[in-house]
Order: structure tokens, then sequence, then C-alpha cells
């Protein structure tokens, strides 16, 4: 049964539903185009939890009926279709609750975005950076299982094949939705090539996941940056070591610094600075909103702290474990191939619970 607060919530967006209908029928309003399209969509944004709120009351009306009806005199062949109409309705009654709740849940207004992500090698020298090029090719293989687009927007390449850092973009609708979760300390324990006696190497890389925001989400003064060019250097284009095409930004309140040179145009490099430099403001600002908020905040699944190691993968006994949420994979290799999908809706379904426990107490 839901929670007498979340039918509260319920009724009281029903009765703004038909407010809204109201107002969508008066002369005051129809006059006015701009009051006209923000009760629309307003009303458009309230139309499928009301239906489907609706819908659970009707079931709820049949199933008290049809429970009525258990307890009067039936022969057998009528009482178990009573049973078995009892249990339909029943069933119903939970999928339709569960749909309310996931509903009545705040939603992210960056849910839709692109995203940008980083990932930078910790602690572990040349493995370290070879697990961050591992991780940045998983990444890569679920964005193509997802009809999502990648491209680098800024690399360091490590003198083995791996990675100091990359910074890349994933193009998609709903990219940061499903990719949101991704944030923290990952963590391999393998033997690596270079070990002569076969011993168990820990590594960790570090991944950052912001959602992109344009020049109209964050607005950055031109008079509180610095902006260097200077010549690329290590593997790049024709122009690598031949033109000034690398730039350095420098955000001048709080000393950020993205460096961008894997473009042979500077241009295209200021473009792509600017572009990360908005998504860390922005995820500074809402880290900084998180600490205010304070620790109830913080627990939920998607507010993991940067240096917070979430997940695990271990080699020897193919394990790939979620440490937030208790979950265990024995499918190592077809995870690290992209094969993310259990693992993301694990991690959704756990946020959804725990946004859920929030909005029964609020």
């Amino acid at each position: 049964m839901l929670d007498s607060s979340i039918v509260e919530k319920l009724a009281a967006v029903e009765r703004r539903y038909q407010e809204l209908n109201d107002l969508m029928a008066s002369p005051e309003v129809v006059t006015h185009p701009d009051r006209l399209r923000q009760y629309g969509q307003e009303l458009a944004e309230l139309e499928e939890l009301v239906q489907i709120y609706h819908r659970f009351q009707v079931v709820g009306r049949q199933l008290a009926d049809t429970l009525a009806m258990r307890d009067d005199t039936l022969d057998a062949e009528l009482s178990e279709l009573v049973q078995a109409e009892i249990h339909a309705l029943t069933h119903r009654q939970q999928e339709l609750e569960d749909q309310l709740q996931r509903l009545l849940l705040p939603k992210d207004p960056n849910d839709e975005k692109n995203v940008i992500i980083e990932i930078r090698a910790g602690t572990g020298g040349d493995e370290a950076g070879l697990f961050a090029a591992d991780l940045f090719r998983m990444y890569g293989r679920y964005a193509e299982r997802q009809g999502w687009k990648t491209e680098v927007l800024s690399s360091h390449l490590t003198g083995i094949g791996g990675f100091k850092e990359i910074i890349f973009q994933v193009q998609g609708r709903g990219a940061y939705s499903r990719l949101k979760f991704e944030s923290g300390v990952h963590r391999v324990q393998r033997v690596p090539d270079t070990e002569a006696s076969g011993r168990i190497h820990t590594s960790t890389a570090t991944v950052a996941v912001l959602p992109e925001m344009g020049e109209v989400d964050v607005q950055v003064d031109p008079n509180q940056i610095r902006v260097d060019v200077f010549r690329s250097q290590g593997a790049g284009g024709q122009s690598v070591n031949t033109t000034d095409s690398a730039v350095r930004i420098t955000y001048l309140p709080t000393g950020m610094v993205v460096t961008c040179q894997d473009e042979r145009s500077q241009l295209q490099n200021k473009l792509r600075a600017m572009a990360i430099l908005r998504s860390r403001l922005y995820e500074t600002e809402q880290q900084r909103l998180i600490e205010e908020q304070g620790a109830t905040r913080r627990s939920q699944v998607g507010s993991a702290e940067r240096s917070e190691k979430i997940r695990t993968y271990n080699f020897p006994q193919n394990r790939v474990t979620d440490h937030r949420i208790g979950f265990t994979s024995h499918r190592l290799e077809g995870i690290l191939e992209g094969d993310l999908a259990e693992l993301i809706e694990a991690l959704i379904t756990a946020d959804e619970a725990a946004r859920l426990k929030e909005l029964v107490r609020a």
C-alpha cells in the first residue's frame, strides 16, 4: 500500500492538474500566449502521473469489490475465479504503485544531457595508466551498445599504451542518466604483464562524470579567465610541434586549469577547453550544494565523492564488485567489454529506493 504521505502528494498533484485544466479554458489565459504556454507545459508534465493515479484508483476499487465477493458463499469454481482475479488485480496494483512512486521522484534536469567523462590514472604507476585505458575502452564500448557517439577532448598518454589522463565526450539522449553513477575511484586487482613473479598488483583510476554544460547553462565571465597558447607536445596531427595550437585556460577566481592540445586548430582546442571548464564549474557548485544539504543527500548513490572507492575489478576471481550497493558480478570480461546494463540498472534501482525513502520522510 502507498504511504499516506505519498497519497497526499498524489492528491495535491491531481488538484493542481484540474486547476490547470480550468485555467487553460479561462478567457484570461486563452488571450495570453505566454501564460497559455506555461500552463500547457506544466499540464503536460503532470499528465502521465495523473493518468496512472486514476488507473491506480480504479484498480483499487475493483480489488475491494472482488475481495468483498470472496466473503460470499461461492461454489468451488467461482471461488477459484475470484482468487485468480484478486491475484491479477493485486499484481496490477503493485505495478501501478511502483510507477507512481518513480514518477513522483524529482527529475534530475541534467539526465538527458551529453556527458564529459574524465579518467585519471591513480596509484599503481604504469599499471594504473593501463587500467585508465581499460576504463576508457569499457565506456566507449558501452556507448556503442547504446548508439551514442564518443569524442576524445583531451588525452595524455603513457609510454606503454595507457593514459595519465583522458577526457572524452559521450553524446546521446539520456547519457548522463545512465553514466552519472560512475564517478569515484575504481580499483583493479590483477597480475601485470610486467610482473615476472606473478604477484597481484592493486592500482586505481579516478572517474568523473560531468553533464555537458552549454553557454546558457553556465556563463563564464571572459574577464575571469586567462587563455594561454603554446606548442602541442606528444602524439598528434601534422601541426604538433609546428604551431601554437594547444590552449590552456585558467579560471582566475579558483586557479582551475584546463588544457587541450589534441586538435590541430587552436579554436577547436579553445572550444573544447571551455566546454570542460563549464562542466567542472557546474560540478564544483553542485558539490558545494550537496555539502550544504548534509549527510542524507551525500548518502545517496548518485552523489559519491571523487575520492570514494566505488568499485573493484578483481581479475583472479573474475569478479566486479560495486561497494556502494553490494553488487557483485562474475562477468568481469563482459563488463570491461561494455556490457554494463545489469550493473547500471542496479545502481539506478538503488538510487531510486534511497530517494523514495527521502520522499516518504519529506
